[in-house]
C-alpha cells in the first residue's frame, strides 16, 4: 500500500500521532488513539495503526508498540500540528495567568518546528505594538524558560504574566515594553521571575 491509497482516516491518525510526538515524545496508545479521534472501541483504532504499518508508515517494536517510520509528502499535504490556545496574556499591565485551554489550532510544522513544545496566546494591550505585537494578535510562543537579550518572552512576574522584551545586565533582569504610549514602563527585576517561552512568531487579527 501507498500514501494514495491511505483512507481518510489513516491520514487523520497519522496527524494525531505526530502531534503526540510533538507534545509527549511518544506514539499515542491504541486507547489515546481511540479518545482522540473519538472512538467508542479501541478496535477502530487498532485497524488504523495496523492500515499505518501496513503501508509502511509505523514499524512495530520488539516490545509490541510502534515507532513512526515515514510521514506523508509535503507537497501532498499541508503537514500541521495542534497547538494548544491558552487564553489571553496581557501586553500592558501583567495579568493573572490563564492556563485553560480554550481550542487546539493547527500550525505548519515549519513554524512549530519538531523538537520542542508550544502554545499560543491572543495578545492584550499596547505595550508591544511596536515590536510587531498588536491587541488581538496571536501569538506562538515555544516553551523554554531561558532567554537572550532583545527577544520577546512570556514572563511570569508573582504568578502574573506579560509579554515583554527581555535585558539582562549584571545582575538585573528588565522587562522592557514597546510602544509610544508612555503609561507603559519597564519592569525592573533580579531573579524572582519565571520565562515561560519566546515568542516566535506573531498571527495578525484577522
Amino acid at each position: 500500500m501507498s500514501e494514495e491509497t491511505l483512507s481518510l482516516k489513516a491520514k487523520e491518525a497519522l496527524r494525531h500521532i505526530r502531534n503526540s510526538l510533538m507534545h509527549f515524545g511518544k506514539i499515542p496508545s491504541v486507547r489515546d488513539l481511540m479518545n482522540s479521534m473519538d472512538y467508542k472501541s479501541p478496535r477502530s483504532a487498532v485497524i488504523l495503526m495496523e492500515e499505518l504499518e501496513n503501508s509502511g508508515f509505523l514499524e512495530r517494536k520488539s516490545d509490541g508498540g510502534y515507532r513512526l517510520i515515514k510521514d506523508l509528502e509535503a507537497g501532498n499535504i499541508a503537514r500541521t500540528v495542534l497547538v494548544p490556545l491558552v487564553g489571553t496574556v496581557s501586553c500592558g499591565m501583567p495579568i493573572l495567568a490563564d492556563q485553560n485551554i480554550e481550542a487546539h489550532l493547527p500550525v505548519s510544522v515549519a513554524i512549530a518546528k519538531p523538537g520542542s513544545k508550544y502554545f499560543l496566546l491572543k495578545a492584550r494591550g499596547d505595550s508591544m505594538d511596536m515590536a510587531g505585537i498588536d491587541d488581538g494578535d496571536l501569538m506562538l510562543v515555544r516553551q523554554q524558560n531561558i532567554a537572550e537579550n532583545g527577544q520577546k518572552v512570556v514572563a511570569l512576574v508573582e504568578d502574573e504574566a506579560t509579554v515583554k522584551e527581555f535585558q539582562k545586565k549584571g545582575g538585573y533582569i528588565t522587562l522592557l515594553p514597546r510602544s509610544a504610549n508612555i503609561k507603559h514602563q519597564p519592569i525592573i527585576l533580579t531573579q524572582d521571575f519565571q520565562i515561560q517561552g519566546v515568542v516566535i512568531a506573531v498571527i495578525p487579527k484577522i
